[in-house]
């Protein structure tokens, strides 16, 4: 038994395994690459590099693509490869390690390089990226989602409040019924990852799917369904057509879509005298503070339009710890707060609205301690082999 361990340590440890993940690592990056032209920078990460295996098919444009496309191409995912080339890391610096000051940088780079891959690890599971837009003088407490969208409820009370009930589009299925917390059904009708909506005539029934009530009636859309843009540049239009049953009675059928939330009113509805709202939106998270844009800037390279900088100057408000401060955020300088870190990423509107990128990152500490191990292991191991090199040269 212990020759057996032995021998699984020492191939996990060996060097010619080495070789062989990273090899598997240029590969996958080669063809990741190749892949993020057809299906775009996200698709192409989510499949390659969150994932233990992944199947490449030689693309039908190529040449000999009609024949070759049926081939399939296994290769090692991204989680794969890095538990793999971790494991081999640590199990071959056992197998050679001897208790020694003079390779203690090379423990401390090792060290280093391995804090790096679980720091990719934990930004893969854990990071969320969402944005917020803003306005001067406009105040926002929630953010929005770059990829994701919900359908929502929303109970419309007198003083301004609101009460929201919503759903991941994701976990839409056409023909299912939701119980929201309020005294009525919502019924799922159809569903669309990506749609085009446009305006119909009345020989064109077919493409209005029983809509009878909001935005669907009064302008006369139609919806069709069409593939997904697999786009950085250009969203996906979700689109549900949904059903408000109560008591077994059909209330009405509505369509929504992502598109209509900064273009129209909300569609609005009424039960037994209380106000509601239907949509489809980009996802929202809530914050328990607020963020008022109180300035922004943009400066220009003299005599053209490229911008030098671009800088917003922000309130942040958060009444349940009683705390208030001023920040300026440009490029390379976030702000950091409650766990959340904001970037200056865009501007519109004539310089007078500003987008943030925000991400929440627990291990965004991980990389910096790495890069700081390793910086001290190689400095420790260059010194020990510059002073070894001086005695050589005295003796």
């Amino acid at each position: 038994m212990r020759e057996k361990l032995k021998n699984l340590a020492k191939g996990l440890g060996s060097l010619r395994l080495t070789v062989v993940l990273l090899a598997f690592s240029v590969l996958l990056v080669f063809f990741g690459t190749l892949d993020q032209v057809r299906m775009g920078i996200r698709d192409a990460q989510k499949l390659y590099f969150e994932s233990l295996i992944v199947i490449w098919r030689y693309p039908e444009f190529w040449h000999w693509g009609n024949f070759l496309k049926w081939i399939p191409v296994p290769l090692p995912g991204g989680y794969l490869l890095g538990p793999l080339l971790a494991v081999n890391l640590i199990a071959g610096h056992i197998r050679f390690w001897r208790p020694r000051w003079s390779i203690l940088g090379i423990s401390l780079i090792h060290i280093g390089v391995i804090m790096l891959l679980v720091g990719q690890l934990v930004t893969n599971i854990f990071q969320e990226e969402n944005y917020m837009w803003l306005d001067e003088g406009d105040t926002s407490n929630f953010l929005r989602s770059f990829h994701e969208d919900e359908l929502y409820l929303a109970k419309l009370n007198p003083d301004g409040t609101r009460g929201v009930y919503s759903v991941n589009y994701e976990n839409l299925e056409k023909g299912e019924t939701i119980q929201p917390p309020f005294p009525f059904q919502l019924r799922i009708n159809e569903v669309f990852g990506n749609a085009e909506i446009k305006q119909v005539g009345p020989m064109q029934a077919d493409l209005r799917l029983g809509v009878t009530q909001g935005l669907g009636v009064q302008m006369s859309l139609g919806v069709r369904g069409i593939p997904s843009f697999r786009s950085n540049d250009q969203r996906d239009i979700r689109t549900a057509v949904v059903e408000i049953v109560n008591n077994g009675q059909s209330l009405g059928t509505w369509l929504v879509s992502n598109v209509f939330e900064d273009r129209f009113p909300e569609q609005t509805f009424n039960v037994d005298g209380q106000a509601y709202a239907v949509g489809l939106r980009f996802k929202q998270t809530p914050l328990p503070f607020s963020v008022t844009l109180l300035d922004f800037t943009h400066d220009r390279y003299p005599g053209t339009n490229i911008p030098s900088n671009f800088a917003s100057r922000v309130r942040v408000e958060y009444p349940a710890k009683n705390e208030s401060k001023e920040v300026m955020v440009f490029m390379n300088n976030p702000l950091r707060f409650e766990g959340l870190t904001f970037y200056q990423a865009s501007f519109a509107k004539q310089d007078t609205a500003s987008m943030f990128q925000v991400v929440k990152n627990p291990g965004w500490l991980i990389p910096y301690i790495a890069c700081i191990i390793v910086s001290v292991g190689l400095l420790y191991q260059f010194s020990i082999a510059g002073y070894k090199m001086v005695r050589r040269i005295k003796k």
